[in-house]
């Protein structure tokens, strides 16, 4: 996930005095006896880049298209620039919207697909053509203005439909899955790409997105939806470091999920005992008041896990257990581990030097250890 940088930290959403752009206020949506979105709560903030995050059917398209206009809640408020937007048409709102399909026409050159909104709309005539040549330096796409769009790349195609998205300059636009289309590699590029011109204009982006990687690249925050509902909106880091529950932390990323029970030995340290005849994991810095004997799972990442053939000293969990499998990803190492109750887990180690022999193979015995802050205690 790309880091901003710290003269450029941008939180509205800790300031106590921004005002939100969009508001959702207990908003439901309900298809007959199907509720797509359940008494849902949210505040977006000018200039943010909002992810909604979540699997297909969660209900995140059904926010978008309530946004746009093109649905309406069965109950709850939707305010936009503080206006209730119940009684806007779409065409009336501050509101683009960027399909999967960018929905361009064939038979209209680069140019005139940017301009075609524009000569509907009510901008002078003269200013028409500058504004259009901005859009373009803005994609950079000033060397395809001339062409029809399949004389250009996806990729290119893409930033078609975001100059056209943008050339009304709306206070909010929303992608709906806009890199669906793009290869890995040109996917990955065209992230950044966004990013930058979201930044260059100011416009709030509102992406919708099942790509984890996707989201925690562009957004300033993302929202993790579930069946109609916000399992937790935070910023990339802290839904991936500090996930809330067991769903968010399995749905970001690989996690190790070790359901055990708890025992409370003050300031947030904790003993998780999670098979009988083992040493229980040592837990620090737990930001959760939990009580002794509840159940819990503890959630760790693969990349906090060494592998070692010794146990180290110096770390506080240490876990013996033979590997099953190993993935070799270029830059990393992965290591399938089961231990002796069973449990299988999973750590992920940097191939720091182009060629080296590896430390372990298959049917090794082996060390995982890592810190008693490396993990997450959760309770849902």
């Amino acid at each position: 996930m790309a880091q901003p940088k710290p003269q450029d930290i941008f939180e509205p959403w800790n300031d106590p005095e921004a005002t939100p752009l969009i508001r959702f206020r207990g908003v439901t949506k309900r298809f007959g006896d199907f509720t797509a979105i359940d008494d849902l709560t949210i505040d977006i903030y000018e200039r943010e880049f909002f992810a909604l995050l979540g699997p297909s059917g969660c209900g995140k398209t059904t926010l978008m298209r309530m946004l746009a206009g093109f649905e309406t809640p069965t109950e709850g408020t939707i305010e936009i620039g503080g206006r209730n937007m119940a009684d806007v048409p779409p065409n009336k709102r501050a509101v683009n919207m960027m399909f999967q399909s960018y929905a361009l026409f064939p038979h209209l050159s680069v140019y005139d697909n940017i301009a075609f909104g524009l000569k509907r709309s009510n901008m002078p005539k003269d200013d028409i053509p500058d504004r259009v040549e901005e859009m373009l330096r803005l994609t950079r796409l000033e060397k395809f203005a001339k062409r029809k769009p399949h004389m250009i790349s996806g990729g290119q195609r893409q930033r078609v439909a975001l100059a056209r998205s943008l050339a009304k300059a709306p206070k909010l636009l929303l992608l709906d899955e806009p890199l669906g289309a793009l290869d890995k590699k040109l996917r990955e590029e065209t992230q950044f790409e966004l990013m930058d011109i979201q930044e260059k204009t100011g416009t709030t982006f509102v992406i919708v997105t099942h790509d984890q990687e996707e989201a925690m690249t562009v957004a300033s925050r993302v929202a993790v939806m579930d069946n109609g509902r916000i399992e937790q909106v935070d910023t990339p880091a802290n839904i991936y470091e500090a996930p809330a529950s067991v769903y968010v932390a399995d749905f970001i990323g690989d996690v190790n999920l070790i359901q055990g029970t708890a025992t409370a030995k003050g300031d947030g340290v904790f003993e998780i005992a999670y098979q009988d005849g083992v040493e229980p994991i040592h837990v620090t810095e737990c930001a959760r008041d939990i009580a002794t004997g509840t159940k819990v799972t503890y959630a760790i990442r693969p990349e906090k896990i060494l592998v070692s053939q010794e146990r180290p000293e110096d770390r506080a969990n240490a876990l013996e257990g033979t590997i099953i499998d190993i993935g070799y990803l270029g830059n990393l190492s992965t290591y399938h581990v089961e231990l002796p109750g069973g449990q299988m887990i999973k750590a992920a180690m940097t191939n720091s030097s182009r060629i080296s022999r590896r430390d372990f193979t298959w049917d090794d015995k082996v060390w995982l250890s890592f810190r008693s802050s490396a993990g997450v205690v959760l309770t849902e």
